[in-house]
């Protein structure tokens, strides 16, 4: 059993759907005070109201963080109202599905802040947090999809998920004069709204090739993020922890097929 994180001030990016939302609830449910943060106030308040009905503690923020000062912003207003940052969980992501020749260059940079430069900012914004608290920690969540695999119209969001290992990799040496660790998630295909939106024949197609044969609950990504978040995480940092039912292991879909 880990210890409880009750009363630890979390920060929960792109919270108010998701797998951000299903981060904020194993949280909120483990004790820890979540400012949900998102750019949809509707479901954004909507989440909140959840949460706090199962007996949770937490709070809206409206901010688009690909925005330094509406970060900084949100950094102030969780120290304000929870009275410092414990836990920064860097959810926040798109996926538009596009191939390389027809995408314009705008929807490659548009994904990349909010994927890759978005995590830069967060971090960076609760780095006097951490000093002052003397620990924290950070939970990033990238993905299978360019780490590891590929999948056609997701070349920005694959580089993107990529990117986010790289800049964690020296993220963690630069955190760990504040006492804080920073690791990754690299969830599979989980059903959230964004996935049902691609159909039920991806949704199908998907849950065919996963040894497990079934996709995957935000939940799994949550209590992942969980084992991060916790003390008996704190001698691990600068790694990240795959959770997709075995879909990336098989070599083809005859090793699928032998199952």
């Amino acid at each position: 059993m880990l210890t409880p994180i009750s009363g630890r001030s979390t920060i929960v990016t792109g919270a108010s759907k998701g797998i951000g939302k299903g981060i904020a609830a194993v949280f909120a449910k483990a004790g820890a005070k979540v400012m949900v943060v998102g750019r949809n106030e509707a479901d954004g308040l909507a989440t909140v109201e959840a949460l706090r009905a199962a007996g949770g503690t937490a709070e809206w923020f409206a901010a688009d963080v690909t925005d330094w000062d509406a970060v900084q912003a949100m950094v102030a207003r969780t120290t304000e109202v929870f009275g410092g940052v414990d836990i920064l969980c860097a959810n926040a992501g798109a996926f538009p599905q596009t191939k390389i020749v027809d995408m314009d260059p705008a929807e490659w940079d548009g994904v990349m802040a909010t994927n890759l430069k978005s995590t830069f900012l967060c971090v960076k914004a609760c780095i006097p947090a951490f000093e002052k608290a003397g620990k924290g920690r950070v939970v990033v969540t990238s993905s299978i999809t360019g780490p590891v695999t590929g999948y056609p119209g997701w070349a920005h969001y694959g580089a993107s998920k990529a990117g986010q290992l790289g800049f964690l990799k020296t993220a963690a040496m630069e955190l760990a004069r504040y006492n804080t660790t920073i690791n990754a998630v690299m969830p599979g295909n989980i059903i959230t709204e964004g996935l049902v939106d691609l159909g039920e024949d991806y949704m199908k197609a998907m849950a065919a090739s996963i040894p497990l044969k079934r996709l995957g609950a935000v939940e799994d990504i949550g209590n992942a993020a969980l084992f991060f978040a916790s003390d008996e995480a704190g001698y691990v940092t600068g790694q990240q922890i795959v959770v997709d039912g075995g879909q990336i292991l098989p070599e083809s879909l005859d090793a699928i097929a032998e199952i």
